[in-house]
């Protein structure tokens, strides 16, 4: 059975990543970090078993160097194989992992990363994850089974817990061993406490925070919640007292004097802390007693007797038919009055029709002159010697080469009109 390991900065197999068995920090820290566990993919062709506790932080490295000797060698000798390697990992028998566990992968050129804290419920109980790699370049994978088995602990859950936001940090690069032992580290010179455990890391995304912009180094923020076994510090105390409370209602940073401890490296909301003491949690359950809510009893159930009398619904239903078709009746009358007796284009119909007659009449008149001659036709009398001018047709002329009107021409006793000349001067 192979133990959890613990943190500590300092320690060669943490920078270098060459350690197979278990890895433990030092005597003086050692009660700081009891039950924090942190496991590298093994190098053996087998399942591996890990061993983390229950209420404490679990986190597992699955390394793409140990993979990429399942998959084929780079094409060109010589050169180092960097394939971008991706991984997928589930309960056996499920499409997803339990709900208590994470998992991270930034790029696929980085190691990816099981983490979360397990529960009491699946104490005894082996959870078998399936972790699958598959190769980008040659669409090649490789499997392999992770078996959890979760143990209890001894003193969960722990009776102090806090939870810090870190605004400048990702989770993948807080669940780094050394990043972690630093803020835990940070943490036990503020609080002092005999026992400190990781309990949980989340992502601010996964509590409805924002993906930040990619300026300025922006990171997306990561909650840290840690356990303790004494009670709170004054100095984390001191985020609860109203002046502080004030200042982060009106969104400015509350003073703490215990920050530049933390401020070197993490950067903390101090609004957002939150301080859970168990020890004065009241069990919500409340005992019903009878009173006002409660209906009094009204003995046992009675049913209508077997003798009703009947209804007759054929006045509803001629009701239900008459005055819908009634309406429709109306509203069909009323469409086919304006459709058919208020259209616009009457007018223009009846405008038409004139026209059309007086066409025809006109083609008729051309056709047979001899009946009724145009007015225009008729003698009239001459302007200047007032003689009576003859009509402009001859009896012998024919009826159909007659023109309604003739062009200009010179006839007798017509009076003509002085036409200017290129010369300048004026003839009658």
């Amino acid at each position: 059975m192979q133990l959890p390991w613990w943190w500590e900065l300092g320690d060669p197999c943490a920078w270098t990543g060459q350690c197979r068995g278990t890895r433990r920090m030092s005597p003086a820290t050692t009660g700081t970090f009891l039950l924090t566990v942190y496991t590298i993919f093994s190098k053996v062709h087998s399942d591996r078993n890990v061993y983390p506790s229950a209420g404490v932080l679990f986190v597992h490295v699955l390394e793409r160097e140990y993979f990429k000797g399942e998959f084929p060698p780079y094409p060109k000798p010589g050169e180092i194989s960097n394939d971008p390697i991706t991984f997928n990992t589930n309960l056996m028998g499920y499409p997803d992992r339990p709900g208590w566990l994470r998992y991270i992968q930034r790029t696929p050129y980085s190691d990816g990363v099981l983490y979360g804290s397990p529960t009491a419920e699946n104490v005894g109980k082996p959870t078998v994850i399936e972790i699958t790699a598959y190769n980008r370049r040659t669409f090649e994978t490789a499997r392999h089974n992770l078996i959890i088995n979760i143990m209890s602990a001894e003193d969960f859950p722990l009776p102090y817990q806090a939870e810090f936001f870190i605004k400048n940090m990702n989770v993948e690069e807080m669940l780094a061993s050394e990043v972690l032992g630093d803020f835990l580290g940070a943490v036990k010179n503020v609080w002092q406490p005999e026992r400190l455990n990781a309990i949980n890391i989340t992502s601010a995304l996964d509590r409805g925070g924002r993906v930040p912009l990619p300026i300025n180094d922006m990171k997306e923020g990561v909650y840290v919640m840690v356990g303790a076994d004494v009670p709170f510090s004054s100095c984390l105390r001191e985020v609860e007292n109203p002046q502080n409370q004030l200042r982060c209602s009106q969104e400015m940073e509350p003073v703490i004097t215990c920050d530049k401890k933390f401020r070197t490296q993490f950067y903390i909301d101090w609004c957002k802390i939150s301080l859970v003491d168990k020890t004065k949690q009241v069990s919500t359950y409340h005992e019903v007693i009878r009173g006002e809510g409660i209906l009094p009893d009204g003995g046992e159930y009675k049913p209508p007797s077997d003798s009703l009398k009947s209804r007759d619904y054929y006045t509803d239903f001629l009701i239900t038919l008459a005055v819908p078709s009634a309406v429709a009746l109306v509203l069909f009358l009323i469409l086919a009055y304006i459709m058919c007796c208020r259209r616009e284009g009457v007018i223009q119909l009846v405008h038409h029709s004139a026209i059309q007659k007086s066409t025809k009449e006109l083609r008729d008149m051309s056709k047979n002159r001899e009946i009724a001659w145009p007015l225009s036709t008729l003698p009239v009398f001459h302007p200047v010697t007032g003689e009576i001018i003859p009509p402009l047709h001859a009896d012998n002329y024919e009826s159909t080469n007659m023109p309604l009107m003739q062009t200009q021409q010179n006839l007798p006793h017509q009076t003509q009109i002085p036409q200017q000349q290129t010369t300048g001067k004026w003839y009658p």
